[in-house]
């Protein structure tokens, strides 16, 4: 039923449903607000029957694509059998199975597996973990941790902390103390007084500037998000783990989105060549058929809380949820048997090639990221990487946003740096799916180009 030029859907979401980092008031004003209801591989369908490519994975998680039936249905088993309890002082076969698994894909000795309900709980789980860890082996004043400027972590209160981005942080002022930032890994935007080789040293610096005896962890996204797929430099991951060697620094790999084949490889550490000692993860771990999130720590991590008298203290009524575990342990099983991370490096570069094939559109200023994680940067000026003003700015991510929902393709407009088109398909995608997204972005881009100054 549809009153007004909205459904009864519309309309009660607009009543009752306060939905995340939504500006309510803008439905209010007239904007119709989209109901999905159903999806089936790279698409998802609205309330009215339209299509969408799904060029976001939703939100870089449904990493299988929609509509797995047989991976749903693993929950629905296991909740026939037992539906529920908690991994406090107890156990249950699915969480034990998927910790066991889970070990055996993580590199290195990451073998011990604390469960969460989501990406933002494991942050602050490996927070807390850093610090109690540093507490029991003698190290009490190590409380900082190091993060990034403009990099995402989370939103629960010690993750954004962490978050490098002050537009979503100072509402909730004052947070919790201890964390400190250093440069991104911008290389499209190196200041004139830094080298990309200069960016590893920043956090050695950094460290030594707070003081050794106080720094408790680096945390460090392979491919940090925010910004829009900010790549390392080479050698930039090797450096940053001999520098929290040299000075008894714990480094955390915040995967909540590399993880889980999203880089080509089952953690995104992989990729880089490198061994974190904490790995937090979400998303991908189930591909979002149900909310769960996990901390994977080395065995040196864990040995201290191994003695029998040592607790660590924290914990979540849903970690290892039955019905989520075996949902994670089939959404594994269809990355196995479908190969989907060979998929991705298969595909990556031709992934790649649509996406470079838009530096022809005079607003296309960088290309970056890799396997199904992508960026395109807008700017005004090719040549010279002239940014857009901030007005402007805002005025192009609002069109691009508007006419990219109405031609049916789900992405992300960030704005934490430059103006940025950020993609992450499933990872069942291929060329008919990218090719289907250049001919949604091309005119798009090219309108956008002619309604907002650019040099010519």
């Amino acid at each position: 039923m549809v009153m007004g030029g909205k459904s009864a859907l519309q309309q009660s979401a607009e009543r009752h449903l306060w939905m995340n980092f939504s500006q309510l008031g803008y439905y209010a004003r007239g904007k119709k607000l989209p109901v999905m209801v159903r999806g089936e591989g790279c698409y998802v369908w609205d309330e009215h029957g339209k299509r969408y490519l799904d060029g976001l994975s939703s939100l870089f998680c449904v990493n299988i694509g929609h509509g797995r039936a047989d991976v749903a249905q693993a929950g629905a088993d296991q909740g026939k059998q037992l539906e529920y309890f908690p991994t406090w002082s107890a156990a249950h076969p699915p969480a034990i199975r998927l910790a066991e698994r889970i070990a055996s894909l993580a590199p290195g000795d990451l073998n011990r597996v604390f469960f969460t309900s989501g990406g933002s709980e494991s942050v602050d789980s490996a927070i807390k973990l850093a610090r109690q860890y540093h507490r029991v082996t003698g190290n009490a004043l190590k409380t900082k941790i190091i993060a990034r400027d403009i990099a995402y972590h989370g939103t629960t209160m010690g993750a954004l902390a962490l978050t490098g981005i002050d537009s979503i942080k100072e509402p909730f002022a004052p947070l919790l103390p201890g964390g400190i930032h250093v440069p991104n890994t911008s290389v499209y935007r190196l200041p004139p007084d830094r080298t990309a080789d200069s960016l590893a040293e920043a956090v050695k610096r950094r460290i030594e500037i707070e003081g050794p005896d106080t720094v408790a962890a680096v945390i460090l996204e392979p491919v940090q998000t925010a910004g829009g797929c900010y790549m390392p430099p080479p050698g930039y991951f090797a450096r940053v783990r001999e520098i929290c060697d040299e000075h008894n620094v714990l480094m955390i790999s915040d995967e909540v989105i590399c993880a889980w084949g999203r880089l080509g490889e089952w953690f995104g550490c992989e990729r880089f060549g490198y061994i974190p000692d904490i790995i937090t993860t979400a998303k991908g771990l189930t591909s979002a058929y149900a909310p769960m999130g996990a901390v994977i720590a080395r065995d040196a991590v864990a040995e201290p809380f191994l003695n029998g008298d040592t607790s660590f203290l924290h914990g979540f009524t849903f970690a290892g949820h039955p019905m989520s575990a075996a949902i994670a342990l089939a959404n594994i099983d269809v990355f196995e048997r479908e190969d989907l991370l060979d998929h991705v490096r298969h595909n990556q570069d031709g992934f790649r090639a649509m996406l470079e094939s838009l530096r022809d559109i005079p607003i296309v200023g960088d290309v970056r990221g890799t396997g199904y994680f992508h960026a395109v940067e807008l700017v005004r000026d090719q040549d010279t990487k002239e940014p857009f003003s901030p007005e402007d700015q805002v005025s192009l991510l609002g069109y691009l946003s508007d006419e990219l929902q109405e031609r049916g393709l789900i992405f992300r407009a960030d704005d934490r740096g430059g103006p940025v088109v950020q993609l992450a398909p499933p990872l069942i995608a291929g060329p008919a799916q990218f090719n289907e997204m250049e001919e949604l972005l091309r005119p798009v881009l090219h309108k956008a180009s002619e309604l907002f100054p650019h040099a010519r």
